[in-house]
């Protein structure tokens, strides 16, 4: 038996677990809120349209593939998998936990939850080093691609997840407006989607970025300044996008990639 045997196990559980936990937080729901009730009791501008929150189901049917196909024999031994078990399902756990904390109002321990997240799924990009080695085309659907979109969409509830956080405990903002501080945030992930477009490239986590921007403005319609920052943001992200394209065309024209 591959030493490894167990490990693909526990992510397929921690994979079951943690779609299940999110599935009956809104189903329930838990303590009788759903994710997005909560959500929509806060004054926040950094937050998407409810329909953007769909994108939940992407993440979680590409996780489910990944777990599937991590789970084959064929993989038991791939080094670059298995890599990743542990933060993997750290990332469970923390998203499980968020989920607890959240329909139970602990909101401050809320963003503890959220940051052992994204730092789980920093380590997990790093050890898969998307975006710049060579992998099989299956291997990059099923396994780069679902932690890109994931990275993607939790670099983006991170900030507003603190910006909850902070209306929360009634924070004054020092003195700024909360347009202000939106406009501050936008600039903050526009700025990290340019490094990501500089050293990665990567079209999956910029395309989430100008999901969630494009959804912030269609939810505020009503405030001219979020609704023309959010799509000039959109607009950014999306060149970034095809400038991103355009640089792995050439890429792969330079250099055969596996299949």
């Amino acid at each position: 038996m591959s030493k490894y045997l167990v490990r693909q196990i526990l992510v397929v559980v921690a994979v079951v677990g943690t779609i299940t936990v999110n599935v009956l937080a809104n189903a329930l729901p838990i303590n009788g809120m759903t994710t997005g009730d909560i959500s929509d009791s806060f004054d926040v501008l950094f937050v998407p349209a409810g329909y953007v929150f769909s994108i939940w189901g992407l993440i979680y049917l590409s996780l489910a593939a990944y777990a599937v196909y991590q789970a084959l024999p064929s993989q038991r031994d791939n080094e670059r998998l298995r890599s990743i078990d542990y933060p993997f399902l750290l990332s469970s756990i923390a998203n499980i936990a968020w989920i607890f904390l959240w329909h139970y109002e602990r909101f401050p321990l809320t963003i503890a939850a959220m940051l052992v997240l994204l730092v789980s799924l920093i380590i997990i990009y790093l050890r898969l080093d998307i975006g710049r080695g060579y992998v099989r085309a299956v291997e990059r659907w099923l396994v780069d691609v679902p932690f890109s979109i994931y990275l993607g969409w939790i670099t983006v509830a991170t900030i507003a997840n603190i910006t909850t956080v902070l209306d929360f405990v009634s924070w004054n903002g020092w003195g700024l407006s909360d347009e202000a501080w939106f406009v501050i945030m936008l600039a903050v992930a526009i700025l990290v989607a340019v490094l990501m477009t500089i050293v990665r490239a990567d079209v999956a986590y910029l395309l989430v970025l100008a999901w969630a921007f494009a959804g912030i403005g269609v939810k505020h319609a009503d405030n001219s300044l979020v609704v023309t920052t959010s799509w000039i943001a959109t607009v950014i992200v999306l060149g970034l996008v095809v400038f991103s394209i355009v640089r792995r065309w050439k890429t792969t024209k330079a250099v055969p990639v596996a299949v």
